[in-house]
């Protein structure tokens, strides 16, 4: 299926805000493409159909590679919800501002999605008991991370009992199981090849979870801890 002109052009917006989060640059082309920068030079361009095209002599470093990677996820993720946001259905409830789309709806609770300048924002909420009007919003903004998008599916879907919040791990969670598996692992106990492969599994699910997940136990450890005084 074609998009229209103005699609694409809210869809390259989009993915140049959610990527700006990320720490990369971008920039038009003359042709009206986006290209993200690295340092300065050329990694990737971004497809209007939700994919990345690179030279291979623009990724000739591990960190490129990984940054490359990053791009690709982020653009992946941002072309799914753009495309639901094209064809989702305005949010109609007494006293709600106008422009929410409805992105799911299961179970009296509604994940919804606004367009602003800082980039799509997310929210679930209650519907009344009427289902005139909705309360007891979850905002997920992305104004100082990323993620926002998977937050808030997380949260539609745990908050509607789709899955059982039992089985959902916090993002702190997640942190400190990835902390525990790579001290069992480098800590000299003697394990079995299937306990290794499962705990390496674990790992890099987390990996894939969370691709940042080095950068945040760095930014912990780097934090001051509280001595207790006498």
């Amino acid at each position: 299926m074609s998009i229209s002109t103005e699609e694409k052009d809210r869809y390259l917006r989009e993915t140049a805000i959610v990527l700006a989060r990320e720490g990369f640059q971008t920039d038009r082309t003359d042709t009206g493409k986006l290209r993200v920068l690295l340092d300065g030079a050329l990694l990737c361009e971004v497809t209007e159909n939700g994919g990345i095209t690179y030279r291979n002599e623009d990724i000739n470093e591990p960190e490129r590679v990984a940054a490359k990677d990053i791009v690709y996820e982020n653009v992946r993720i941002t072309a799914e919800y753009m495309r639901q946001m094209e064809t989702a259905p305005f949010l109609k409830a007494d006293g709600l501002e106008d422009g929410y789309r409805v992105l799911a709806d299961f179970n009296d609770i509604v994940l919804a999605g606004i367009q602003s300048k800082y980039g799509v924002q997310f929210v679930t909420w209650d519907w009344s008991f009427d289902r005139k009007g909705v309360c007891h919003g979850h905002y997920y903004t992305g104004l100082y991370s990323s993620g926002n998008y998977d937050a808030a599916k997380r949260d539609f879907a745990t908050r509607s009992g789709l899955i059982p919040e039992q089985q959902v791990f916090r993002e702190e969670q997640l942190i400190e199981i990835y902390r525990c598996c790579t001290d069992t692992l480098q800590g000299g106990f003697e394990l079995s090849y299937d306990q290794e492969k499962t705990i390496q599994e674990v790992r890099k699910q987390i990996e894939e979870c969370l691709p940042d997940i080095m950068e945040r136990i760095q930014q912990q450890d780097a934090e001051p801890t509280q001595e207790q005084t006498m």
